[in-house]
């Protein structure tokens, strides 16, 4: 059965659950609501709840168990001989798990009888998957489709035990809901501390994708640095990968591109957004304001890559025209650190102006009475008493454009192309983290070597950057809010 019919039917039951469950609590009333301990819709929401909190929470964690379960047995069936030099036992997988969906497309296609999987041959599978247009990067060897024949099955097998169990469960839900239902149960209290958890759970749900991406990050790292130096990491000032062997890997110039590209950005950003958070919430009328600050907004709306294409056909050559070789001199082609700082900062203005807007019309109205009625005139109350008060909230901004800028990798690719260097020239071509992460993880790399496995490591230092950006601008902010207050 489709995931999607399985939730349609425990919704039923839930509303199923709601109507019998009121209907139930009413009868016991004696059809006088003014009998039962709580509203009739809380003895609804309490079965409702109980069909569909426990049904999906065994849904969501088999299919995140499930895959685990699956992959572990049939990694088991490959032999040493199918992990090729230069391959793992991922890369085997991944082909195992492709293999696997085109049969279930061949299958559903009419191209492939069901009975007939276990019949046919390697090279006959192979065949009819490449013929019903599935991807099979190679011939599929012996070992390779009965692994996949097993995929298959554990597959099939556990969607109907999880089918069974969820609908089981549901229903197991609104059996015991009916049965407690009756004009004396405390139907709201529970409804209530039942609502306070799911809260919980859903604000739990930040940290927990924090610590996941933490140890998605941590294992790769480590296995990295199993293969490459540390030293050579951070110590290096090349950036030289070559899958070949002889890479020098050294972090530096990333991270000089990455941080040179985005402090131009903000330079570009932060002046123009503050200014027009200023504008728009002191000094603009009803009317003005409400054509600006959506059409400032439409900026955050825009796909990077149209950034990135911008960048490249208009920025680019425009600043070529004039720092180029017909002009200054400065400039020897379209990508470089400042074309991609001018595009970059042009996107992250609504970032900045749209929070720091928000941010100064929160400043209580008492406080710039207050400042009027001592005689300053507006300029030296927005300087002296609006900014200062709403400074904690534009760090905030500033800082959430950082990372932004940080983490940005459409409008570096075409903008300031990809070379790793250290140079302070703004002129010039360089590339960033983010990119070189694209980079090493796509085409043919392959997963075991350090080439590869360096994105990660490169992945964490961002991590560790953005993390230490965040405790920074808390510390700054805390700091100012002791003196101002």
């Amino acid at each position: 059965m489709p995931l999607l019919w399985l939730i349609v039917i425990v919704l039923a039951l839930a509303a199923i659950g709601y109507v019998a469950a009121r209907g139930r609590a009413m009868k016991s009333a004696g059809g006088d609501s003014r009998h039962l301990h709580s509203l009739p819709s809380y003895y609804g929401s309490n079965a409702a709840i109980k069909v569909v909190v426990p049904a999906f929470l065994l849904l969501i964690v088999w299919l995140l168990a499930q895959p685990l379960y699956v992959n572990a047995v049939v990694s088991g069936m490959i032999p040493d001989t199918e992990v090729a030099e230069g391959s793992n036992l991922s890369l085997v997988m991944a082909e195992v798990r492709r293999a696997a969906d085109g049969i279930d497309n061949a299958i559903a296609a009419g191209l492939m009888r069901p009975d007939a999987v276990a019949d046919l041959g390697a090279s006959d599978v192979t065949q009819t998957l490449k013929d019903a247009g599935q991807i099979v990067t190679s011939e599929l060897t012996p070992a390779v489709l009965d692994a996949a024949r097993k995929f298959r099955v554990l597959n099939n097998s556990g969607t109907l035990y999880m089918t069974v169990a969820v609908i089981v469960l549901a229903l197991a839900g609104l059996g015991i809901a009916l049965r407690e239902t009756n004009k004396d149960f405390r139907a709201r209290n529970v409804v209530e501390t039942s609502i306070r958890y799911l809260l919980i759970a859903a604000a739990s749900i930040a940290i927990l994708t924090t610590v996941g991406i933490v140890f998605s990050l941590i294992g790769n790292t480590i296995r990295f640095f199993s293969l490459y130096p540390a030293g050579d990491f951070f110590g290096s000032l090349t950036w030289s990968p070559s899958f070949g062997g002889g890479s020098e890997l050294g972090i530096w110039p990333l991270l000089w591109g990455t941080l040179y590209i985005s402090f131009v950005a903000l330079l570009v950003a932060v002046p123009i957004g503050l200014f027009a958070a200023v504008y728009l919430s002191e000094y603009a009328g009803p009317k003005m304001r409400a054509f600006a600050k959506p059409a400032l907004e439409v900026l955050a709306g825009i796909p990077t890559i149209v950034y990135g294409l911008f960048a490249l056909l208009t920025v680019g050559p425009l600043l070529l025209s004039v720092f180029g070789s017909d002009g200054l001199g400065w400039m020897q082609g379209t990508r470089a650190v400042i074309t991609a700082g001018i595009a970059m900062g042009i996107m992250l203005i609504p970032f900045v102006s749209s929070l720091s807007d928000d941010i100064i019309n929160a400043v209580p109205q008492a406080m710039r009475d207050g400042s009027y009625g001592l005689g300053a005139t507006k300029s030296e109350t927005i300087k002296q008493v609006i900014l200062p008060a709403a400074l904690p909230g534009i760090v905030g901004a500033i800082l959430l454009a950082t990372s932004r800028a940080i983490g940005e990798t459409m409008i570096v690719v075409l903008g300031a192309g990809a070379a790793a260097k250290l140079s302070l020239n703004p002129f010039e071509a360089m590339t960033t983290v983010t990119t070189r992460i694209v980079s090493q993880l796509t085409g043919d790399a392959d997963f075991a070597s350090p080439e590869a496995l360096v994105a990660f490591a490169l992945g964490m230092t961002l991590f560790i950057l953005t993390l230490g950006l965040n405790v920074f601008a808390l510390y700054i902010v805390r700091k100012y809010r002791e003196q101002y207050e």
